[in-house]
């Protein structure tokens, strides 16, 4: 029995590749197994190639696999494509309506299965996705009933005959492949996973959950890869809370309109991706400036401009810190897991109301999309802070003065009113202001203001800034990532145990303001440091060296291409680095 299995299915965009993958994972899902899941996908509508590799295990996974054990092929440029992949013990399952020709130096066998064929001969050639569903089945030597409970929940509502006539389809499948590929039938078979129930779901979907949670009950958002689900996600949920979504004309609509909202008492936020991060980056000033909250969700994707809108990147760090003109205090929180995205969403909320200023929380495309298990959420540890928020009733003053609201104060943060709001009437502007918003320019009130603002940073209340998993006080490296590189990571350090070399982990969760107290002592203790990332000049590292030094053992491993980290390709730059 296999303890992991890579399986993959592709073809053409629109021929329903998302559909076979997303009801293989949601049977295996049932069956208690945990998994990770990523799509390859063109930046089109319709059409080019697009695949879904997803990785199941007993036991819990965060990382693409290195290998491929079942590719199901619906195009001869999927084998082209994905057949280096495949192990010695992988297969091709391809449809034989495109006459499928398996290359010469291809390890695997293939078989050629009519999924079609039977699709048409069941009614329509729409089904040849279940149908290579049972073709998987067979292989994994796995029930036909796994599938029953998925394709009553999808095709439930279409009626008792649609069920039925997909059913035939997967079962149809299952029978021919046996007939196929004889005693290879089960070769593929897992070991028994739990049987407990987890979610499957996306980072945006963790993020989007995490927004209803943190009492947000309002959204404005203007369509963009890999951001968009969050929208589509709130869109369905947020009026059953009493909640509204907005579709924008543009991103500084959408960020200027959540600043409005937040003024009027509401949690709002908005989500993007980075060359929407470029457009809002003035509205970001004016939510400094003003001091009114702001989260924004950062979903990075491949740049600079329209660049690669469905790939993997991690290169707005730079742009999250330093992109708006003038000088603000701002909170960037880089969520690197499920768990994280939806409780770190949720912090978010509490920052900006406590410190009245923008919280930024970055994902990247591999997070933001990326399908995977998780346990159920904890909601028991939600806490919702609002900070000074004065909702109350507030003390008679005289009719000619405005209220304090800019006030400047010890912890750099003052009370914080609704309008319309009895004795609190206060100007409110973008221009540098005194402590009732009316603008001023004197050189004596520009430093109080500013000064006021910079000190918010030191009440910041974010809990662990990193993650750590450093069993050892002086280590030969120690591999420091953000975002979705953690899995990749995680998944290398115990072996590189098994080869002599002592390796600590960091992965930084809180990337504005710096932990340098909390990285540094684990910098210290090691020989080397190497930064994991997915951008071309190392914007963490440098980040890192600005905050802590240790710059003549700093090395950088940096992926550009588009593709995340695999294990095994960073196992060995990790080597390359130590030798």
């Amino acid at each position: 029995m296999l303890h992991q299995l890579s399986w993959k299915v592709g073809g053409q965009q629109g021929e329903g590749i998302e559909s076979t993958g997303e009801i293989f994972s949601m049977a295996m899902n049932r069956l208690g197994y945990h998994l990770y899941g990523y799509r390859h996908f063109s930046s089109r509508i319709k059409g080019g190639h697009t695949n879904n590799k997803i990785t199941v295990r007993p036991t819990p996974v965060r990382a693409i696999a290195d290998d491929l054990d079942i590719l199901v092929a619906f195009d001869q440029e999927t084998i082209e494509v994905n057949y280096k992949e495949l192990t010695e013990n992988g297969i091709i399952l391809a449809d034989s309506k495109f006459e499928p020709v398996n290359p010469e130096d291809s390890k695997a066998p293939l078989f050629s299965v009519p999924f079609t064929e039977i699709a048409t001969e069941l009614g329509t050639s729409l089904m040849k996705n279940m149908v290579a569903i049972g073709s998987t089945a067979a292989l994994l030597n796995l029930p036909i009933e796994s599938f029953q409970a998925v394709v009553d929940e999808i095709f439930g509502r279409k009626g008792e005959e649609v069920v039925k006539k997909n059913m035939e389809a997967i079962q149809r499948g299952y029978d021919a492949t046996c007939e196929l590929i004889g005693d290879k039938v089960g070769k593929w078979e897992l070991e028994p996973a739990d049987g407990k129930r987890r979610m499957f779901m996306i980072g945006n979907d963790a993020v989007a959950l995490g927004a209803i949670a943190a009492g947000s009950r309002f959204m404005a958002a203007y369509p963009i890869t890999p951001a968009s689900e969050i929208m589509e996600y709130l869109i369905k949920k947020l009026p059953k809370f009493g909640g509204t979504v907005i579709q924008t004309e543009d991103e500084i609509a959408a960020c200027t309109m959540a600043i409005g909202a937040n003024f009027g008492g509401v949690r709002a936020f908005t989500a993007s991706a980075g060359p929407g991060l470029s457009l809002m980056m003035e509205s970001i000033g004016l939510s400094g400036m003003t001091e009114q909250p702001l989260v924004i969700i950062d979903t990075q994707r491949g740049g600079p401009s329209t660049g690669l809108p469905t790939k993997q990147e991690q290169s707005d760090l730079m742009a999250m810190l330093y992109g708006t003109h003038g000088e603000i205090p701002k909170v960037v929180i880089a969520p690197s897991t499920l768990e994280e995205a939806f409780y770190d969403t949720i912090q978010a909320f509490n920052i900006a109301e406590e410190l009245q200023l923008p919280v930024i929380v970055m994902t990247d495309l591999q997070l933001a999309l990326g399908k995977q298990t998780a346990d159920p959420f904890d909601y028991s540890k939600i806490e919702i802070r609002r900070g000074k928020l004065n909702l109350g009733e507030l003390p008679e003053k005289d009719p000619k003065e405005d209220f304090k609201r800019y006030e400047v104060t010890e912890d750099g943060i003052s009370t914080r009113v609704l309008p319309g709001q009895l004795h609190g009437i206060h100007k409110v502007t973008g221009n540098e202001h005194d402590e009732t918003g009316k603008p001023a320019e004197a050189p004596g009130n520009r430093r109080n203001q500013m000064d006021k603002r910079l000190r918010k940073l030191n009440y910041l209340n974010f809990k662990d800034p990193i993650y750590v998993d450093a069993p050892h006080e002086e280590a030969d490296v120690l591999i420091v990532g953000f975002n979705s590189t953690r899995g990749a990571i995680e998944e290398i350090r115990p072996l590189l145990e098994q080869e002599g070399i002592k390796a600590n982990h960091v992965h930084v969760r809180l990337i504005h303001p710096f932990p340098a107290n909390e990285l540094r002592p684990y910098a210290d203790r090691a020989k080397k440091i190497i930064v994991v990332e997915n951008n071309a000049t190392g914007q963490l590292a440098n980040i890192m060296k600005m905050n802590i030094g240790g710059h003549n053992k700093t090395f950088s491993i940096t992926k550009y291409d588009g593709t995340p980290f695999l294990p095994r390709e960073l196992k060995t730059r990790v080597k390359e680095l130590l030798d």
